[in-house]
């Protein structure tokens, strides 16, 4: 197993290079930069025209026009001081070649170095971790509620397959799936947080501004009065994959012959159920918990933490985008493309804690 889990880490190092080679890459075409971004703020042009360059100002050097303007590069530079744009591009670290950018960009990201925020005066890793309790909290909630309805309505539906229950589930559990969860969000936000009908959760935050001088039931009781919008939402689709999963194992699982001969045995069916299947069946759904967690830890609760306004890593990825503060929008990409890699393996390890007859040293990575 030590030489499996090797091999695993040596991969993620050329893995993790051509994310951030590509992302790199196709951020040099990218327009509207950020030195753009201040001649916008400062001009007083719209997002239409900082945006609308061709070529922006992510590569270094840029061509110059006949007269060598430094500012043509950049639209609605024309008339700024060529001194100014060059002492920008040297704050951003545009002034260097873009292959040496890169370079340095990996040497530091490496030392877990992630620079300065570009328009926030604050380190960038200091920026993720105040914004990361928010999305931990929706992360792991979501998980656990999801697991918490999808394993025990999947094993329900194993039992009753092609009942009436199983049919009208069944219905339920892939129409919430075709609803996005941003959509339903804005139904529950019309609904339920002052829309057009009623007042009963709040609109935004995760708690309230007076959170510090509740008690600690009441500051509980305001969390998840906070909370509950958002999770909703986020439920509603998470938990339809896991109880699909969790039921097609069982079936698998139960029409085996080692349940045959335990029921033959006079076994009762719930020994059956949880004496025998249960840990075979839920093999592949318990090993895909930690990839479970990272998705509603980011990718699930950017479209919701925009809309209730929670200040997590998915509305920060978002603004940072938006602003082009290529710092922040290059950390969160290598800190969660490396996250995932390891979720990848600790995938794998659980298959073996779940089921220790289960060796990857006999398989090729």
């Amino acid at each position: 197993m030590g030489a499996y889990i090797l091999r695993r880490i040596l991969l993620m190092i050329p893995t993790l290079f051509g994310i951030m080679a590509i992302s790199f890459a196709v951020i040099q075409f990218a327009p509207g930069g950020p030195v753009e971004q201040v001649i916008a703020s400062l001009t007083n042009q719209g997002g239409t025209d900082r945006l609308g360059s061709g070529g922006g100002d992510a590569g270094a050097g840029g061509n110059f026009d006949a007269a060598g303007d430094i500012s043509s590069k950049y639209r609605g530079a024309q008339g700024l001081d060529p001194e100014f744009i060059k002492k920008l591009e040297k704050q951003f670290g545009f002034d260097k070649p873009p292959l040496e950018r890169f370079g340095m960009m990996l040497w530091n990201y490496a030392r877990f170095d992630f620079g300065d925020s570009y328009f926030r005066d604050i380190s960038v890793l200091d920026l993720i971790l105040e914004k990361m309790p928010v999305s931990i909290s929706l992360g792991i909630w979501i998980t656990i509620l999801s697991y918490l309805i999808s394993i025990p309505l999947g094993i329900r539906k194993a039992v009753k397959d092609g009942s009436a229950f199983d049919m009208w589930t069944s219905g339920v559990v892939i129409i919430g799936y075709a609803i996005p969860g941003f959509l339903f969000g804005i139904l529950l936000m019309v609904l339920f947080a002052g829309g057009s009908f009623w007042d009963w959760f709040p609109l935004r935050g995760i708690v309230s501004d007076n959170w510090d001088q509740l008690s600690w039931p009441a500051r509980i009781t305001d969390y998840f009065w906070h909370m509950t919008l958002p999770l909703t939402a986020l439920v509603l689709s998470a938990f339809a994959t896991t109880t699909l999963l969790t039921k097609n194992s069982f079936l698998e699982e139960i029409r085996k012959q080692y349940v045959v001969t335990a029921r033959a045995k006079g076994l009762s069916e719930h020994k059956v159920l949880y004496g025998h299947v249960f840990r075979n069946a839920m093999l592949i759904v318990i090993a895909g918990f930690p990839g479970a967690f990272i998705s509603a830890f980011f990718t699930g609760s950017l479209l919701i933490e925009n809309i209730f306004s929670l200040d997590g890593l998915g509305l920060l990825g978002f603004k940072s985008v938006l602003q082009r503060d290529y710092p922040v929008v290059f950390a969160n990409l290598y800190i969660f493309s490396l996250l995932g890699l390891f979720v990848g393996l600790l995938s794998d390890l659980m298959y073996t804690w779940v089921d220790p007859r289960i060796d990857f040293e006999r398989r090729d990575v």
